[in-house]
């Protein structure tokens, strides 16, 4: 898939649409969910134009990735979310409904998040 560059995220990184910024370096950008899911609800994407995390994995350069990757480390420990734990979730495509073709990491935590999936049913 082709990206976007008319998506709401590529809109906040040229700063056309505000957002409740948290952290920001030269390869990523977090900041709070607008219908947050948990007490804290943070997305981390990163500055270059990927739609998913398979585009970022195959497509960045080792630095963005290493810079993405220490971002959001940098951004649960600041939120004090390290020692009661988190969740960083990213969605790809349509059976995780994905719904902005921008790759982004969902970084959960401030309450127990009980299990991830349910067990299926046997």
């Amino acid at each position: 898939m082709a990206y976007d560059d008319s998506n709401i995220f590529a809109k906040i990184l040229r700063g056309e649409i505000p957002c409740d910024k948290v952290y920001e370096d030269e390869y990523a950008l977090a900041f709070r969910d607008i219908n947050p899911q948990t007490p804290t609800h943070v997305l981390v994407i990163p500055k270059g134009a990927y739609v998913s995390f398979d585009d970022f994995s195959e497509q960045a350069s080792g630095e963005e990735i290493v810079g993405f990757v220490r971002a959001a480390g940098k951004v649960a420990r600041d939120l004090g979310l390290v020692a009661p734990g988190y969740r960083a979730l990213a969605n790809h495509g349509a059976d995780a409904h994905q719904e902005v073709p921008h790759f982004h990491l969902h970084l959960f935590g401030g309450k127990d998040l009980g299990r991830m999936i349910k067990p299926l049913e046997k």
